[in-house]
């Protein structure tokens, strides 16, 4: 898909009392919308999802990402970890792209990193209206209870050379009760550095996207 033909909004998602900035890509005719939930210290200007996010826009999909905490409550590590808070704010945030008119008719699938793996599983046992889950080096051991609750394909994606995170991705998806693959990328590390490792998630996490969000028709942005 050429480049020229996506689409890139500045947005505001609200989120209780405050509003959480976002970059909301959108290609023509998009086939569905992933909501990206980043890791701990990251936000919307994350190079690695905005690789992922380019290469889900070029086959078809929206993209949003957004800032789960405020400057200010990102100083607190506790807010990092708080794993049920940024999983309300994911939650606000498909609230949001339900009731947008560009992107209302899209189905919805979270994207998340690190901690942000935890929270999208959370997430998807808090509403109906997301169909597919991917974590990137993600911790869905933090999602705890949730994990037996979730119910809709989850994709695991893990680097070779991320031990300790291969088996709490492991154990976690032995206690998941939704169809759940774990991909091992091969000489990969936690945060995907190494040459060609990234452009593997964006496959992978593109396949499982467009396996999984179903196609509407009259899902078209106006």
């Amino acid at each position: 898909m050429n480049d020229d033909l996506i689409r890139e909004q500045q947005v505001g998602i609200p989120a209780g009392r405050i509003v959480l900035p976002g970059t909301l890509g959108l290609p023509a005719n998009p086939r569905g919308i992933v909501i990206f939930a980043h890791g701990s210290g990251s936000g919307r200007f994350s190079p690695r999802n905005n690789a992922v996010a380019q290469s889900l826009q070029n086959a078809g999909l929206a993209t949003l990402l957004i800032d789960l905490l405020t400057e200010s409550e990102s100083l607190d590590r506790r807010n990092v970890f708080n794993i049920g808070l940024l999983a309300r704010r994911l939650v606000a945030a498909t609230t949001w792209s339900r009731a947008n008119s560009t992107t209302r008719s899209l189905p919805v699938g979270y994207f998340g990193a690190s901690t942000g793996g935890g929270a999208a599983i959370v997430a998807a046992t808090l509403t109906d209206d997301v169909r597919a889950v991917v974590s990137r080096g993600g911790r869905p051991d933090l999602a705890s209870e949730a994990l037996s609750r979730i119910q809709v394909p989850t994709l695991l994606i893990v680097g070779g050379n991320d031990e300790q995170v291969i088996e709490l991705n492991k154990e976690a998806m032995a206690r998941m009760g939704a169809k759940a693959e774990l991909v091992i990328i091969p000489g990969a590390t936690h945060l995907f550095e190494e040459p060609g490792a990234l452009e593997q998630v964006a496959d992978l996490a593109r396949e499982w996207f467009l396996t999984y969000l179903p196609v509407s028709a009259s899902a078209s942005p106006s």
